[in-house]
């Protein structure tokens, strides 16, 4: 089976085998590009041509390997920038010509569903060394931050709570983090928009009750890296290590005070995320002091997984 995940900064794809009994998902090829589809949508309310040849044209080498891996089903979903966008119908007729299917524009919900599956699914697997439920879930994204709580995405039909709120580091830098680095009143303001933005999750979400906090995306995958001391990125050292709250705090005021190609140095850092990736450590940083999480466990597993497993479902 194939998933792709289509959002306002990368387009990414699992190819993954079922273990059948076992009830694991294996991966075969796992693969992202930064595309930047959500470039400038905020301001324009349309994806931009350059944007929308560079998706296409990566998704053309996602579409070649799906074919090579003889992939029986697929299934793609866009997020943010594409309920946002005017013009969403070229990127759909690319889409369908490349791929065959039609691509899922998926509602905040639906996308903090999807991501609360892929981050606990295997946590309701039997093994030593779980992180205790009720999970708050929350994947920092280009356009977007979603939101879910609950206890894993295996046995529950759903999570308890779910939410999709515009904090994400596209967005907020395209906004508010202009300077290079971002000015102090500028950080301030950003930070003001992300703390207002969290007053409706605490209000919507019952995050007091959850006991874990587990966090995904290349924003929170890269601080957690960084936390790390490691040299060059690496996903099996990433996946579900803890890293402290002022670790983390340590890391966003780091960042914010670099320039783009002080960032851009950084041995874990992928190119394409050296001028957003500001915005979503403030975001990780936020969530933790406001909503009261001493740490966050980093998962490698996310909305891609989500969308595999709901083909296993089907």
């Amino acid at each position: 089976m194939a998933a792709i995940d289509c959002g306002t900064n990368s387009l990414r794809l699992l190819i993954a085998d079922y273990g059948g009994q076992a009830g694991v998902l294996a991966d075969v090829d796992r693969r992202m590009e930064i595309v930047r589809l959500g470039q400038g949508v905020d301001a324009t309310g349309r994806l931009a041509p350059e944007a929308l040849q560079r998706t296409l044209r990566a998704l053309e080498t996602f579409a070649t390997a799906i074919g090579n891996a003889g992939a029986a089903r697929v299934r793609m979903v866009a997020t943010s920038a594409t309920r946002d966008a005017a013009n969403a119908g070229e990127f759909v007729d690319g889409v369908t010509r490349l791929l065959g299917v039609i691509p899922e524009v998926l509602t905040g919900d639906e996308e903090a569903f999807l991501s609360f599956t892929g981050a606990t699914a295997e946590l309701a697997a039997p093994g030593a060394g779980h992180p205790a439920p009720p999970y708050l879930v929350v994947d920092i994204g280009g356009g977007s931050t979603e939101f879910a709580c609950g206890a894993h995405g295996l046995r529950a039909a759903e999570p308890a709570a779910a939410l999709s709120v515009d904090i994400g580091c596209v967005r907020l830098t395209e906004r508010y983090l202009h300077g290079d680095p971002p000015e102090p009143a500028e950080v301030a303001a950003a930070t003001a928009a992300i703390d207002a933005t969290l007053e409706t999750v605490a209000a919507k979400i019952p995050t007091a009750r959850a006991r874990t906090l587990i966090g995904l995306a290349g924003s929170v995958t890269t601080v957690t890296a960084i936390a790390l001391g490691l040299p060059a990125y690496d996903p099996a050292r990433i996946h579900h290590t803890r890293i402290p709250a002022e670790q983390v705090h340590r890391v966003t005021r780091e960042l914010l005070g670099q320039t783009r190609r002080e960032r851009a140095a950084i041995g874990v850092m992928h190119p394409g995320r050296a001028d957003v990736i500001g915005a979503g450590a403030l975001v990780l940083d936020r969530v933790m002091t406001r909503l009261g999480f001493a740490e966050v466990m980093a998962s490698e597993h996310d909305i891609l997984d989500g969308i595999a497993w709901s083909l296993v479902r089907q």
